[in-house]
């Protein structure tokens, strides 16, 4: 179970979501270097709705807690193996809803944290039935420093948020330059499926995504939250 302190709050915040349903391909930057990620699904193209797909439970770790590589990946004899960070805005909802409309989403988010969208490129671009497997890879969802709530971060369309691999800056973008707005996503998410109070909404990484390896240090920075930091290790049996 992860706690999470809460900004200008005495409290904490028991992270215990139901679904993670992450956002594919939301920001320009990001789409255009498609090329060089090679997954199967990413285009040049600017997708016409949110691209949508799920990440488990079992990912969530809390700051400084290690990123675990899973050693089964290395019976597959893949000539490079490639597991990516991805920093993202994270949304925690906070009130149940279906079909809500945009002008009234934002009336439903509890508030807002970091995370690194970990994925492994291999198994992500090999498996046929989609992105599943290669998001959900236990640990692969770092959470944290803390919670914002949304009453103390009224524009989370106007934030900095960067990504460090060794102190090196390798993301860097703004949440202004999101494709699909959080109220857009919000509404379109719920039409699809119905939010429940501690659902999380990944809403996309800007570009820069790049590989982990055992020893590396990573480090999720968005303004107005903080640093999540976390160590990458491999799975030793």
């Amino acid at each position: 179970m992860i706690k999470l302190p809460i900004k200008n709050n005495r409290e904490t915040y028991t992270v215990n979501p139901g679904k993670l349903i992450a956002l594919g391909l939301n920001y320009h930057a990001h789409i255009a270097e498609s090329v060089s990620v090679k997954v199967k699904g990413f285009t040049t193209e600017v997708p016409p709705e949110p691209l949508l797909f799920p990440k488990t439970p079992n990912v969530l770790v809390g700051p400084d807690a290690p990123i675990v590589i899973p050693a089964f990946l290395k019976e597959y004899g893949f000539d490079e193996l490639r597991t990516d960070y991805e920093a993202e805005l994270a949304v925690i909802i906070g009130r149940r809803c279906k079909n809500v409309p945009e002008a009234d989403a934002m009336d439903c988010v509890l508030g807002y944290t970091c995370m690194n969208d970990v994925s492994q490129r291999n198994i992500q671009n090999g498996d046929r039935t989609g992105w599943f497997r290669g998001k959900s890879l236990d640990t692969f969802g770092p959470i944290g420093p803390l919670v914002v709530l949304a009453k103390d971060l009224p524009d989370p369309q106007n934030l900095q948020i960067r990504c460090r691999l060794n102190g090196k800056t390798v993301q860097e973008g703004h949440t202004s330059q999101m494709i699909f707005t959080i109220p857009e996503i919000i509404a379109f998410v719920s039409k699809n499926f119905t939010l429940e109070v501690g659902d999380i909404i990944l809403t996309g990484t800007p570009s820069g995504v790049g590989p982990l390896h055992h020893g590396d240090s990573v480090e999720v920075e968005i303004e107005e939250i903080g640093v999540l930091k976390n160590t990458v290790i491999d799975e030793t049996r």
